[in-house]
């Protein structure tokens, strides 16, 4: 897939590289300009509605400085029992969450936005993905904690990385818990008519 012409510029506004992978992975041509938007400024709502208000925001962010550009913003969030899990801060905090996710189904939610300052336009949804833990024993999370894989993640796990192990299955979209709804964003960037099929590899 490639940008149909030099004015859909495309932009990821997150320094997240997980994002960053699947969108190259997707074939996409695109810079990366994270946002400046304080997450802890934006209140707790519903699951749905606050991570498509994150995104909304970061989208708007760096749109407002690329007016000319398509603008792309994510947020995800790990959800249990109605409780919102966030990135650790400690070993302590990992252990925590790991105990409270093992053996159990809960929900990633990534909102996403596409917006463009000139002409103003924006899309935004979100997708929700249910991920079944396996039984964790205490060696098993005392290992991943090791590791140091919990400690830049929502709910400490990464579903793409050594974390693979943690989950038994899930229910819908894969790329959602890795950070984006690959197949959603293409569809809407497709919609917008930014990006469209190139010729087949060969």
């Amino acid at each position: 897939m490639t940008s149909t012409s030099p004015q859909h510029r495309l932009i990821l506004a997150s320094q997240s590289p997980r994002r960053k992978y699947l969108l190259q992975k997707a074939g996409l041509v695109f810079q990366v300009i994270p946002s400046s938007v304080d997450e802890g400024a934006v209140p707790l709502s519903d699951p749905a509605a606050y991570v498509k208000t994150l995104a909304r925001a970061k989208a708007l962010d760096v749109a407002a400085r690329h007016p000319d550009a398509w603008v792309i913003g994510a947020d995800t969030i790990v959800l249990i029992d109605g409780a919102i899990l966030g990135k650790p801060g400690s070993k302590h905090e990992a252990r925590e969450m790991l105990r409270h996710l093992s053996g159990q189904t809960h929900q990633v939610y990534t909102g996403y936005a596409l917006c463009r300052h000139a002409p103003a336009r924006m899309i935004t949804d979100a997708v929700k993905t249910d991920v079944l833990f396996k039984t964790l024993s205490e060696t098993e999370i005392e290992w991943y904690i090791r590791t140091g894989e919990p400690f830049d993640k929502a709910g400490a796990y990464a579903i793409q990385g050594l974390g693979t192990f943690l989950v038994r299955s899930i229910h819908g979209s894969y790329t959602n818990v890795v950070g984006l709804p690959v197949c959603e964003v293409i569809e809407a960037l497709m919609r917008e008519s930014v990006i469209t099929l190139g010729e087949a590899p060969s």
